[in-house]
């Protein structure tokens, strides 16, 4: 039976010194600075300094552009750790081997200089001489697997951490139980309080009902490809279409801004956008649907078939609420689809899957995981 942490208690006898390592996507990106959105949304001065290693891409520069001004007056050390190639991916053996030697010396000195209370690992290649240098050190290891599938770095680096956590029941089978915790995804707290979803329907198309369009940190073509073959059917049936298009593709959207239609590259206000939303249709990422699933807006899924198809996994954890259809199965879907999704006749599967999706994700997540990493630093008691 694996253990499932509930919300501790204690005081703090001085501020966390956290280090964090994200792994050059908006996926390892985004859930550590949920749980710094929990960490200071409780108390500031519970967070005393922050060290990130990053490793330089695009994706995750986006990603961690709001950093600095989520935690105000603390100290940041932002550090670049290079092992992936610089389009992402996993690297080859030889070069992994290569760079991580002085890589591993880099964190290390990072590490020292903060005397970092404990390392929070979210996933990539870049874990492997955080980790490294943080085991040298003898600063404690927590590792999440966000998505269903267990990842390679994750896998590999279990046996060097303290805890890892699971964000899905799916990457705890077959693992031992004796560090491993299911919490769920983190999530931030603003996701259910920021935001005004009457002012997403207003801007896209005066108030009508919205279908929103997410193609993740980087833009899906594949969904960009069906907005652009199914918006005028979708507009004329009185629907409004928020897109989300990526960085720099603009050009594939279905057309210009128009009554009806906003394409964005970005969305910056994600929880009022999806709580606006009557139908989503996304990506699986992880992030993602846990932000879907916890505020219970019905969703249509399709999954990135690359990288090992963990995105396919990761949307059966929500059947019920999420109806899942294949990237190249997309193109035999007609927008007649959607609208039947969206639309009055399917009111009961929507308010059947709004039920279902707000059991599979836990509200409590980022607590459940600051708690535990509180006790690995040391900060406060471990419960019995």
């Amino acid at each position: 039976m694996y253990t499932n942490l509930n919300e501790g208690s204690g005081t703090l006898s001085r501020g966390l010194r956290l280090a964090i390592v994200g792994g050059g996507t908006g996926g390892h990106v985004v859930p550590g600075l949920h749980l710094l959105e929990h960490l200071l949304d409780k108390d500031s001065a519970t967070l005393e300094s922050l060290v990130w290693f990053e490793t330089g891409r695009d994706a995750e520069a986006r990603s961690l552009a709001r950093l600095e001004s989520l935690v105000g007056d603390v100290p940041v050390t932002r550090v670049r750790i290079q092992v992936e190639p610089e389009g992402g991916g996993a690297p080859p053996m030889r070069r992994l081997m290569a760079r991580t030697p002085r890589a591993t010396l880099r964190a290390r000195k990072a590490l020292r200089q903060q005397k970092s209370d404990v390392l929070f690992g979210l996933g990539g290649f870049t874990l492997l001489p955080t980790v490294l240098a943080a085991r040298s050190l003898g600063i404690p290891t927590a590792l999440l697997e966000i998505n269903a599938q267990p990842g390679r770095a994750i896998r590999a680096l279990t046996p060097l951490a303290k805890r890892v956590y699971h964000a899905w029941p799916a990457s705890l089978r077959g693992v031992p139980n004796d560090k491993h915790r299911l919490t769920g995804p983190p999530l931030s707290p603003s996701l259910f309080s920021s935001g005004a979803p009457e002012a997403w329907g207003e801007r896209a198309g005066e108030g009508r009902p919205l279908i929103v369009i997410l193609g993740g940190s980087q833009g899906a073509a594949t969904l960009n490809n069906l907005v652009k073959d199914s918006l005028d059917s979708w507009l004329a049936a009185g629907f409004a279409v928020v897109h989300q298009v990526g960085p720099g593709r603009m050009a594939t959207g279905a057309a210009d801004p128009r009554p009806g239609y906003l394409p964005l590259e970005f969305v910056d206000d994600v929880p009022g956008l999806l709580r606006a939303a009557r139908l989503v249709v996304c990506r699986a990422g992880a992030s993602t649907l846990a932000e879907v699933a916890a505020l219970g807006v019905p969703a249509l899924a399709v999954p990135y078939p690359g990288a090992g198809a963990h995105q396919l996994l990761n949307a059966r954890q929500l059947e019920g609420g999420v109806e899942v259809i294949a990237d190249d199965e997309l193109a035999e879907v007609t927008s007649a689809r959607v609208l039947e999704l969206a639309g009055p006749e399917g009111e009961a599967w929507r308010k059947g899957a709004s039920v279902l999706l707000q059991k599979h994700v836990p509200q409590d997540s980022s607590s459940k995981i600051l708690t535990d990493l509180l006790e690995l630093a040391g900060l406060i008691a471990a419960r019995p």
